[in-house]
């Protein structure tokens, strides 16, 4: 047996996929570490859970025995950035091996998704559990947003189970399930095309002083989340003419447009195909760096319920409550000014 085993994963939920890999694991390292992906994410409609929520999940579905074998490492996602997601992982398992040299990655290829396991190379070639069950995370929240908890009772420890079932009673629960009828009747609207339509957005990244300007969503897709001001293009209307007019919409920011315009310094476009939920959504980031001093005055309007400008530090300390990718595109910008 290997001293060390690590398992990535973002168990979103946990289910009994997930155990029987898990118990695979046991039997080929003395002491496995679970990597939980997605830590300090916003919970939406791929990631209800939190990352001590599901923690809790895999604890109580294991043994005694088991558990003590086991150990946890949380890793955040780094959206456009997979080198810093890989120096994370890295960094992490050295800790918690202290240096051990012998580590081996575990997982099965299923998919796209399993990409992850020819980036540690140092772990050597990883030990495939050769496990293929009937059953996905996906399938599993597609199961408990319908309400079907007879669906979901079979593909899922009876621990989890329960765990699920109470969760369905929360108000986050119908936050997200809101969001989710949202997202079929979106996607509904354009089944009828020839193909699957790329929609085209654009957003704001304001930094005045220390401060980037953002904005409380509205709507039930992401609702009181913090997203920067922005939105979709209007048909015959240039990107940086649509990105200050969803700007003025949603802040009501007093500066004049042509102003605004000439403080653009940089510019972007975010492409993760699965950045939003609704479809294929691409959008164009512009930078705009004012003069440092007064922050300018602005007020939620349109699709924002408040806009307000938001610390560095503040924002540096608040992932967790950031809409999709939004937290991310700030630091891409950030880092260069």
């Amino acid at each position: 047996m290997h001293e060390f085993g690590v398992l990535i994963g973002r168990f979103q939920p946990f289910h009994n996929g997930h155990l029987a890999t898990v118990r695979v694991a046991l039997k080929t390292a003395h002491k496995l570490i679970i990597v939980l992906g997605g830590h300090n994410r916003a919970q939406d409609v791929r990631n209800p859970w939190t990352s001590a929520q599901r923690m809790n999940m895999i604890r109580d579905s294991l043994s005694i025995e088991e558990n003590k074998r086991v150990q946890f490492v949380m890793a955040n996602d780094y959206d456009y950035n997979n080198l810093l997601w890989v120096t994370a992982i890295q960094e992490a398992v050295h800790e918690a091996t202290d240096g051990a040299s012998d580590v081996v990655l575990i997982g099965h290829k299923k998919d796209a998704s399993s990409f992850y396991l020819k980036l540690f190379p140092q772990w050597g070639d990883h030990i495939d559990t050769g496990l293929s069950l009937p059953v996905d995370a996906t399938k599993v929240r597609d199961l408990m947003f319908t309400q079907d908890k007879i669906g979901i009772k079979d593909m899922v420890p009876p621990i989890v189970y329960s765990s699920i079932v109470t969760y369905m009673g929360s108000p986050e629960f119908q936050r997200l399930h809101d969001e989710y009828q949202e997202i079929l009747e979106d996607k509904a609207s354009w089944l009828g095309a020839p193909y699957r339509p790329t929609f085209v957005t654009v957003d704001a990244i304001v930094i005045c002083s220390g401060h980037v300007l953002v904005v409380r969503r509205r709507g039930r897709y992401g609702k009181g989340l913090i997203a920067l001001p922005g939105g979709y293009v209007n048909a015959g209307e240039a990107l940086i003419d649509s990105c200050i007019r969803e700007l003025k919409e949603e802040t009501g920011i007093k500066l004049d447009a042509k102003l605004l315009k000439d403080k653009v310094v940089d510019k972007d476009v975010f492409d993760k195909p699965d950045r939003d939920l609704r479809g294929r959504v691409i959008t164009h980031a512009f930078c705009i760096k004012l003069p440092d001093g007064e922050l300018p005055r602005v007020k939620g309007m349109d699709d924002a319920d408040k806009a307000w400008f938001m610390s560095l530090r503040e924002i540096g300390t608040s992932e967790p409550k950031f809409f999709a990718d939004h937290f991310h595109i700030i630091n891409r910008f950030c880092a260069r000014y």
